[in-house]
């Protein structure tokens, strides 16, 4: 309606990204879904996508260097001229939040050599995180795809505050 408040989504943080990862680990779903919902939630987040950057991610976008994966974007809805940009993931010290090795595990362990990584639609990645934040016990309404990017934009804000700080006081 025109004139009313709208109400964002929650980013997903730190803290509450490592209770989400735990709640994929422990939840019943089969194997190959913990495994692909982990990579998806670790990509999602480290390289701050929006969910339609996430789905469209093809195994030709990838390559993987000895710091991490570059993945190139072909289309992004700031990407007005269409050339396309690449984002760079590095390893992380901690290899049970690590997006890369879980990436890794999904691609080798499923053989996906051809077409998306994650075959699944943009409104699947909202439902994904909803359902791990139910399992995680945190409220799952005020989380949805979105959260992943808004997640990864706070935390590097906070990260260059602290940065910045360092210097100036």
């Amino acid at each position: 309606r025109k004139g009313s408040i709208q109400k964002g989504k929650k980013p997903l943080l730190i803290n509450d990204l490592k209770v989400l990862i735990k709640a994929i680990h422990q939840s019943s779903e089969k194997d190959n879904r913990k495994i692909r919902d982990k990579a998806l939630v670790l990509i999602g987040f480290s390289g701050g996508f929006r969910r339609s950057e996430l789905v469209d991610i093809e195994y030709e976008d990838l390559e993987f260097v000895s710091e991490g994966v570059k993945i190139f974007v072909k289309r992004s809805k700031t990407d007005q001229s269409g050339e396309g940009m690449t984002k760079a993931i590095p390893y992380f010290d901690n290899e049970k939040f690590c997006p890369v090795i879980a990436l890794k595990n999904w691609i080798d362990i499923f053989d996906l050599k051809k077409s998306r990584i994650f075959n699944i639609s943009d409104k699947s990645v909202a439902l994904i995180i909803k359902k791990y934040a139910n399992y995680a016990g945190l409220d799952s309404h005020r989380y949805a795809g979105h959260s992943l990017r808004s997640g990864f934009a706070t935390t590097q804000f906070f990260s260059f505050v602290i940065f910045f700080l360092s210097f100036t006081i």
